[in-house]
């Protein structure tokens, strides 16, 4: 069995403080954003290099190796965690807001933002790990330094943080603890979780996390307000990647196999549509929901991004989420063959992808919605920045607005 503890330094709150807002926390400390970006050149490769001395395009093979990539909770900003320490960057206008490198060590493979504020979570990682693989380190950027620490007999996967909770996820278990004080609240058991799988709702009035159950192809939905849990039976095979909307109230989730995603209705269970990636297997690598809940992207192993658009009533859903709402249904299949339903193969009836973008294969991509209409933010383990637009009437190919390559020295962007 696993221990814990919770090991807070001295400049930690007092037991007087605000339970609901982590510490050292204010609206008006947040990380400056007010840049302006350039516009992309369409080759990455020839970007890399071009217009850059000497001595910069030397640098280059000085570059830190990747170990993390992650957008905050609303997609404006993404962290990145390396062999020396850890960035973060605003998405829209692309821009480094900071750099962490570290003198001795400096492994970062896990880095976890709240949003815009100054309290970031740190997990050790890489050959020469800054922390030990096994402590959460909470980070407050304003003091530099770390103010507390969760402790584990085994080595954390994954952090994900809500504005009053911490959620450590194990190889088989997660923890659920208050952000003030650090106290445990909950414990969950899972199937093994090597990929660390958890996704958490953001409302500050209700708590929805999503974790591997203990079956393979199951998922455990955790409703805190209601005190409910649901275990749905998402696929055959294991699980192999999932996504929340920001309410807690659609899930989406991909299988080991990699060629459906199938998105849930989280309070009943119920499958509200089921999407095509591909015939081939895959590896999904992340799925993202637009804020609208309109549209569904998705990263993979085949060097494409997909998005695709969801076809259900999302309206009723927001109006009715602890109801049993008979408007949860499925809009007709995109497929021009329902006609003789039953007889084709699965595979012709499906619904595909609206709209793609195509990267290069090899390097693992991460996806999100950017705040701008229709368009996705692309980030790769190659250090790689995509903006795209995508035709939401008509489809097709995505157009490429903007590259970086957010590894190249700062004098360089």
């Amino acid at each position: 069995m696993e221990t814990l503890s919770a090991l807070p330094s001295s400049s930690w709150p007092d037991s007087n403080s605000n339970t609901n807002t982590p510490p050292a926390v204010a609206d008006s400390e947040r990380f400056d954003s007010d840049s302006v970006s350039s516009l992309p050149p369409q080759s990455p490769q020839k970007a890399e290099t071009a217009g850059l001395s000497t001595a910069a395009v030397d640098s280059l093979a000085l570059q830190p190796s990747l170990l993390h990539l992650s957008f905050n909770q609303d997609h404006g900003c993404f962290a990145a965690g390396s062999d020396r320490g850890f960035r973060i960057y605003n998405c829209d206008p692309f821009r480094e807001i900071f750099r962490r490198d570290f003198e001795r060590g400096g492994g970062i493979g896990v880095v976890e933002m709240l949003f815009r504020c100054n309290i970031l979570a740190l997990v050790g990682g890489g050959p020469d790990p800054q922390y030990p693989p096994n402590k959460v380190m909470l980070w407050d950027d304003h003091q530099s330094r770390c103010i507390g620490e969760l402790s584990f007999r085994s080595a954390v996967r994954g952090v994900r943080l809500q504005r009053d909770r911490i959620i450590v996820i194990l190889e088989q278990k997660v923890f659920v603890y208050n952000f003030a004080d650090l106290k445990l609240l909950h414990q969950i058991e899972t199937i093994a979780n090597p990929k660390g799988l958890c996704a958490v709702s953001q409302l500050s009035s209700s708590l929805v996390l999503v974790c591997p159950g203990l079956i393979k192809g199951q998922v455990r939905v955790e409703h805190y307000a209601s005190r409910r849990t649901k275990f749905i039976m998402a696929h055959d095979s294991r699980v192999a990647c999932f996504a929340l909307t920001t309410n807690g109230q659609l899930l989406a989730t991909a299988s080991s196999k990699g060629t459906l995603v199938r998105i849930f209705n989280t309070i009943d269970g119920n499958l509200l549509q089921e999407v095509r990636r591909g015939a081939d297997r895959a590896e999904i690598y992340s799925l993202a929901f637009s804020s609208t809940a309109q549209w569904l992207a998705v990263s993979s192993d085949k060097g494409t991004v997909h998005v695709f658009s969801l076809k259900f009533n999302s309206g009723s859903l927001q109006n009715d989420m602890y109801q049993n709402d008979s408007s949860l249904s499925v809009s007709p299949s995109g497929s021009s063959f329902s006609f003789i339903k039953g007889v084709l193969p699965k595979y012709f009836k499906s619904e595909w992808s609206v709209a793609q973008f195509r990267l290069h294969e090899g390097s693992r991509y991460v996806v999100a919605f950017g705040h701008q209409k229709n368009t996705v933010v692309i980030l790769g383990m190659d250090g790689s920045f995509y903006r795209c637009q995508f035709d939401a009437v008509n489809g097709g190919e995505m157009t490429q607005l903007e590259y970086h390559n957010f590894l190249m020295p700062e004098e360089a962007f």
